[in-house]
């Protein structure tokens, strides 16, 4: 057999194993979950548009509740059903774990010492069971109650304030600096802000910024063989806005170090001095690179999202009057007309804590749970889900399903009052934190700090909105960012009760 004719077999091999391949990849793509076709190159990006989370639930409507995208570069698995999202964060919970990273947080290298972005591994564990039994431990919040009521108290304080000079509240704001103090005094037992001053807006628009940053659409993450050169600068600007967190905590680290040296004890009074023991006694499970680095995580996740949810929660209050009526009716009943809430006083309020439910359900503080990265093939529904793939999962959509939720666009705290429903991650249909292995380390916080604000806000006044708005003129539009904020802050005038 000459030179030629084993050419012409092996290109005929060659051909006949390409069109097997073809065939073989086609039928697994007829496997992934359905979608819109994407167009070459940019896939399905400019289906995201300004408000994803609006867009992907309107082409669930069409595609199904897990639908596939491609994303530029990367394929994507939509999920926006209850049904879906418990299969998926329940049944094989250890498949879907791992975070898909973007780029955005390479600045710093933050992905790599963050609770947050780590794999499920040792270190993963390590840090998440600092966050569990020195932080948010039930013991741990117990013992520190009396700084949460403080804090309260000097938000009721500000308000008050506010309310003899007949002034406008900026409630996102005053929310903030109380979420702020709240946690800088349980981790470093400082206050971060003053409560009647606005020390709290460099660092508010510093954690906004990064929420912001991190929530934009960077085309590196589309198409990663772009990294290098960053064209949008959303890492450069990332770097800079992590420095100066970083920095500012460093400092504090560096003075409680100093203070127990000169003390010549390790101390066990706060959430810094129990990271330092820890460190100091077993560095291999933490040290002072992750003690800063979870102080990053605590701080951007914890202030921001707290004081978004209690912003919406007054926001919906304000623009339902009714709402407004039963809750006082409750608080009035329960505890007394005027008196501050305390967080043994919340289970004895059910519409106060049905309004958090209702706020929690339309506002989740994030739209999408933390994107996730399948490390090997997957089957789900039916369909089969690529190692590589990213995977969203649409907590917006899942909030608003009708299928589920009756009247879903509407504001009814009622809806919770004769309903098991919760949101600690065991009841799909309304998971703001996550669900399974990954359920965000902060909801124990959470569940005792937004009721107490929200209750003792309502309670210790009356409200009017500023600017002379009628109640059904309230602007409720969404900025779209990691954490969904309100479009324009809201404003409301305390009054003395009548």
């Amino acid at each position: 057999m000459d030179f030629l004719t084993i050419l012409v077999y092996l290109l005929l091999a060659i051909t006949l194993l390409q069109a097997i391949l073809s065939l073989i990849t086609a039928a697994n793509r007829r496997k992934l979950p359905p979608g819109p076709t994407p167009v070459p190159i940019l896939g399905n990006l400019l289906k995201l548009g300004t408000k994803p989370h609006h867009s992907l639930t309107d082409l669930a409507k069409a595609h199904g509740p897990i639908m596939t995208l491609k994303l530029g570069h990367i394929t994507t698995v939509v999920i926006s059903s209850a049904t879906v999202a418990r299969e998926a964060l329940q049944k094989q919970d250890l498949a879907f774990s791992s975070r898909s990273v973007p780029n955005a947080l390479h600045a710093h290298d933050q992905y790599r010492y963050s609770v947050v972005w780590l794999p499920v591994a040792n270190r993963w564990r390590s840090l998440r069971k600092a966050l569990n039994s020195n932080i948010f431990a039930g013991s741990r919040l117990d013992a520190n109650q009396h700084l949460r009521w403080r804090k309260v108290e000097e938000l009721i304080a500000y308000v008050r304030k506010s309310s003899q000079g007949g002034e406008a509240v900026d409630i996102g704001r005053a929310a903030f600096r109380t979420s702020l103090n709240l946690l800088s005094n349980t981790i470093f037992s400082v206050d971060l802000a003053n409560p009647n001053e606005d020390s709290a807006k460099e660092f508010r628009d510093l954690v906004w910024n990064i929420m912001v940053e991190a929530g934009k659409p960077n085309l590196v993450d589309y198409f990663p063989e772009l990294a290098k050169i960053d064209p949008q600068s959303i890492r450069r600007r990332m770097t800079t806005h992590f420095g100066k967190v970083l920095q500012l905590f460093a400092r504090l680290i560096d003075e409680r170090v100093e203070l127990r040296r000169l003390r010549k004890t390790l101390g066990n009074n706060d959430v810094i001095d129990i990271l330092l023991n820890i460190s100091e006694e077993n560095p291999d499970e933490i040290d002072r690179t992750h003690i800063e680095r979870l102080c990053l995580d605590l701080f951007v996740a914890g202030t921001d999202t707290t004081s978004s949810t209690l912003e919406w929660a007054m926001a919906e209050v304000l623009h339902n009057p009714e709402t407004l009526k039963k809750a006082k009716a409750e608080l009035e009943q329960t505890i007394g007309k005027g008196k501050l809430v305390e967080e043994s006083d919340i289970a004895r309020l059910p519409y106060i804590r049905s309004i958090v439910k209702e706020t929690l359900r339309i506002h989740p503080p994030v739209p999408f749970l933390i994107p996730r990265k399948v490390e090997t093939d997957v089957q789900i529904c039916g369909y089969n889900v690529p190692k590589g793939t990213q995977v969203l999962v649409n907590v917006w959509a899942i909030g608003r399903d009708p299928s589920t939720w009756s009247n879903p666009t509407s504001f009814m705290p009622e809806r919770f009052l004769d309903s098991e429903i919760d949101f600690r991650g065991r009841d799909f249909e309304l998971i703001p934190f996550g669900a399974g292995r990954r359920i965000c380390p902060g909801l124990p916080l959470a569940i005792r700090t937004v009721p107490v604000m929200l209750g003792s806000l309502i309670n210790s006044f009356d409200w009017k909105l500023g600017g002379e708005i009628a109640p059904k003129d309230l602007d409720m539009e969404e900025k779209f960012g990691i954490t969904l904020q309100k479009e324009k802050p809201l404003y409301a005038i305390p009054l003395n009760l009548s």
